[in-house]
């Protein structure tokens, strides 16, 4: 883990350049995404997860994080058709069980993390029907899922709605980040999301 702010890190992975967050507070931590390694779970031991939106590469090590919450929007799906999105790019089978968000909340919930206060947010549909964006006030970290990628342009799948993106892109800013931590790629600045381009419908 690296601390790019106070209690505030990120897990790099060469694994499809993904990025993961802690938010540690007094005696307790919020793990953003589970990711696909379980070893991570040797480290860290939150007591809840938040799940910025349900593709394969960003949930499936949830179960050995267990037991904890499992945050999410209410319209994230976990189930079996993840493991048909792994199979294009794995050939082994997976190994585990998939774990369904146990916590869901419609447009924003503030949580308490150890004294410290974590607020998520659903702007709308982009990326997914159901993107999170997690919002540490107190570090001026935002923690953005595939809303933003950095060293690779952003994409859209089929459950992407990217007419909308920009918009949600644009209420993620008026949370005034100084730090920006995207789904795939090193954690950017605000200028860097405002001038991101947006991807086509696929």
């Amino acid at each position: 883990m690296i601390e790019i702010a106070d209690g505030i890190f990120v897990r790099r992975h060469t694994e499809l350049d993904l990025t993961l967050g802690l938010v540690v507070g007094s005696g307790d931590a919020l793990l953003v995404d589970s990711g696909m390694d379980p070893a991570l779970a040797r480290q860290v031991r939150p007591s809840r997860i938040v799940l910025t939106h349900n593709h394969f590469d960003h949930v499936l090590a949830t179960e050995a994080f267990l037991p904890c919450e499992v945050w999410a929007h209410e319209d994230c799906v976990v189930d079996d058709s993840l493991l048909d999105d792994r199979a294009k790019y794995y050939d082994e089978p997976f190994e585990g069980s998939l774990v369904a968000p146990t916590h869901t909340f419609r447009d924003t919930v503030t949580l308490d993390v150890g004294g410290r206060r974590v607020d998520l947010h659903h702007f709308g549909p982009a990326h997914t029907s159901h993107d999170v964006v997690v919002h540490v006030p107190d570090a001026g970290v935002v923690f953005a899922g595939d809303l933003v990628e950095q060293g690779a342009p952003a994409q859209a799948g089929p459950d992407a709605t990217p007419a909308n993106w920009r918009h949600v892109l644009d209420l993620m800013l008026e949370l005034d980040p100084r730090i920006v931590v995207p789904g795939h790629g090193e954690p950017v600045d605000a200028r860097f999301v405002r001038e991101m381009a947006i991807p086509a419908a696929t």
